[in-house]
């Protein structure tokens, strides 16, 4: 008889010997053939933020033009996974109708944010406050601080999808 577990197949023969049963509790390792002590590589497709962005990407063709009126500026989005860098994000609403695409900015952004993807989604969802996730070091903030406050209100009206 065959059990599959997570990544163990048992497998309980039941073999008939001239004292009883024996022959029991073998089993066999599944393995994707990777060291398990390496580091797990996070494929970016599986972020939730991406699919924010994706969204925002829409919001700013549909009125870029107004939001580069009302916003100006570059925002740069570090996204973080273990304390590394594993995307990068930019909102421009500074040059022409605006845009939003994955990579560092193109022009030296006015404020670059460097968070993990979950409290990034925690923040897009208004399950944390962005100021109490600054000052508890969970976001980090360079550049002119106070232009976060408009790429906050951008990201609420996104927030409704």
């Amino acid at each position: 008889m065959w059990k599959k577990e997570r990544k163990r197949s048992h497998h309980q023969p039941k073999i008939k010997a001239a004292e009883g049963v024996s022959g029991t509790g073998q089993y066999v390792e599944l393995n994707s053939g990777q060291d398990p002590s390496a580091p797990k590589s996070i494929q970016v497709t599986e972020l939730w933020s991406n699919v924010v962005f994706e969204e925002i990407s829409h919001r700013v063709k549909e009125v870029g033009s107004q939001l580069v009126k009302k916003v100006n500026a570059i925002f740069q989005l570090d996204i973080t996974e273990d304390g590394k860098i594993i995307v990068q994000w930019t909102v421009d609403l500074k040059n022409g109708s605006g845009e939003v695409y994955s990579g560092s900015a193109r022009s030296p952004p006015d404020t670059v944010f460097t968070i993990p993807d979950h409290i990034f989604m925690e923040l897009v969802l208004g399950k944390t406050n962005p100021q109490r996730a600054f000052f508890a070091g969970k976001l980090k903030v360079s550049g002119k601080v106070m232009l976060g406050q408009k790429l906050e209100k951008i990201f609420k009206d996104c927030a409704k999808f």
